[in-house]
């Protein structure tokens, strides 16, 4: 790509000198140069120092036999700065499944600061019109509903 068409400033944020694009995108590489997506820069959770990569953590939750679709947001918190949450669909007849439940499904098997603090299971997440997964509406609704305001405020002070 050589750039965004009439659009210089946009080009520069995503091209650098040298002449590579920036996507956003957060890869990793196997032993046979092969890469695999593994997030984005900005859905990276930072929690007590902590670099937590959500998607990591939601293809670890479809591991779960009740678990049909996972998407974790990182929430404000006043100890860690953000703390993980869980929004998770369930399977149709599962048992309802609780925050202490996924801790506990997640023991042992996670490291302790990759494991969602905050569950919140629904029927269906908030999207945009072209299909993509709003989590800022997510973060929003999550942090009026678990009284998060003065962590949040903290946070953007």
């Amino acid at each position: 790509m050589l750039g965004y068409w009439d659009e210089p400033e946009k080009t520069a944020e995503v091209i650098d000198r040298a002449r590579w694009m920036h996507t956003g995108d957060l890869a990793v590489m196997d032993d046979e140069d092969y890469l695999n997506i593994v997030g984005r820069i900005k859905d990276m959770v930072i929690r007590g120092g902590e670099n937590v990569y959500p998607r990591e953590i939601e293809e670890f939750l479809y591991s779960h036999p009740d678990v049909v679709d996972a998407q974790v947001i990182g929430v404000p918190d006043e100890r860690f700065g953000e703390e993980l949450m869980a929004w998770v669909r369930l399977r149709e007849g599962a048992e309802p499944l609780t925050a202490e439940a996924l801790r506990e499904f997640c023991a042992g098997r996670l490291a302790h600061f990759k494991v969602p603090r905050y569950v919140k299971v629904v029927d269906a997440f908030p999207m945009t019109v072209t299909g993509k997964v709003r989590k800022v509406e997510m973060r929003q609704v999550s942090v009026e509903e678990l009284g998060l305001q003065s962590a949040a405020a903290t946070r953007n002070a």
